[in-house]
């Protein structure tokens, strides 16, 4: 099992992304729309449910290849519950909940649509938030469709209206699976310098996460085409030029020719930019530690901290420094004035 313009977008293309369809179901539809009658008090701003829902999300379904309309708390629970597994623990999964709505609020009033068809606010895959649908979550969830589906629509309930903001903006706030250990700056990644993406430790990952450890096998031609570069005899691949604040591969000299971390981990489809390889023979082994670009919240690091006793609160100003919670409504009010 867990996604810049320049400054926003070009961060935001590199992560998940999502679009919900209403729920089908009677009785969740019935449950939603009573916690959307209520009203979310924060720092002074009132922000009513129905207000929040009268903004809506046009996501571009990749496989039906056509745009939906949902509601944008509606939306959030397809997202969320398409971006971390339903059985994390409840504070992980409110921490979650405020990463996607801080991260469609910021879509929603950015200009850019890159990538997208006339009309898209956002897709339904990783180059936004991945979203599944009532009906697809049904058929993933089976028999468990009902409880799992409670446990997501608390956490959206208890987050309503809050997102993550920094000098009076909402975040970039990017997150991924699995960290090796520690977080990146964002700059080591993505060339982007944001104050609140700071590099920070991650040791609950390891004992936490399935995906911390992976190890792949490359043919060395396969190799050589995919980087651009030429072997020389013998076992030698490359040398680590730099590591990142993060302890990943900053920069690999190989044969004369200088690749990134970042480079690599993409050409050659590895989970992480931390690895190891050995060669032998015609082939070459690579072991990754972590999964993700590492930027932003670890979902298995936040899981962690869950279990240790912290709060929503707690997991997102540790992991995105010097961010405030606060209400979406000054935000909101831009957008439907919009319409």
């Amino acid at each position: 099992m867990i996604i810049l313009f320049i400054a926003v977008a070009f961060v935001i293309i590199m992560i998940p992304a999502v679009l919900v369809l209403p729920f089908s179901n009677d009785k969740t539809s019935g449950e939603l729309a009573e916690q959307l009658e209520k009203k979310v008090k924060k720092e002074g701003n009132e922000v009513s449910a129905n207000e929040m829902n009268s903004v809506e999300v046009a996501v571009y379904r990749s496989n039906a290849k056509k745009i939906e309309k949902v509601p944008m708390e509606t939306y959030l629970t397809g997202v969320v519950a398409s971006e971390m597994p339903a059985d994390f623990e409840e504070e992980a999964l409110k921490a979650q909940a405020l990463t996607a709505r801080t991260y469609i609020v910021n879509q929603l009033i950015g200009e850019s649509r890159s990538g997208l068809p006339d009309g898209a606010d956002v897709s339904d895959t990783v180059m936004h938030q991945v979203y599944k649908n009532d009906d697809e979550l049904k058929n993933q969830w089976g028999s468990e469709y009902k409880s799992k589906m409670k446990k997501i629509s608390k956490a959206i309930k208890e987050t309503e209206g809050q997102i993550l903001t920094y000098d009076g903006k909402p975040i970039t706030a990017t997150f991924f699976s699995t960290s090796n250990g520690y977080t990146e700056n964002s700059e080591d990644y993505w060339q982007a310098d944001f104050p609140y993406l700071r590099s920070v430790s991650s040791p609950w990952d390891k004992e936490e996460s399935p995906k911390f450890y992976n190890k792949v096998v490359v043919n060395t031609a396969d190799f050589e085409n995919k980087l651009g570069v030429s072997l020389s005899s013998g076992t030698t691949i490359g040398t680590v030029v730099e590591r990142t604040s993060g302890n990943r591969v900053g920069i690999v000299e190989i044969g004369g020719k200088k690749l990134t971390g970042k480079q690599i981990r993409e050409k050659l489809g590895l989970t992480s930019s931390d690895f190891n390889w050995e060669r032998q023979g015609n082939r070459i082994v690579i072991t990754t530690k972590g999964s993700g670009h590492g930027v932003g919240m670890s979902q298995y690091g936040a899981n962690g901290m869950a279990r240790e006793g912290k709060n929503y609160e707690d997991i997102v100003k540790y992991y995105y420094k010097g961010v405030k919670v606060q209400s979406s409504n000054k935000w909101l009010n831009t957008m439907t004035a919009k319409k």
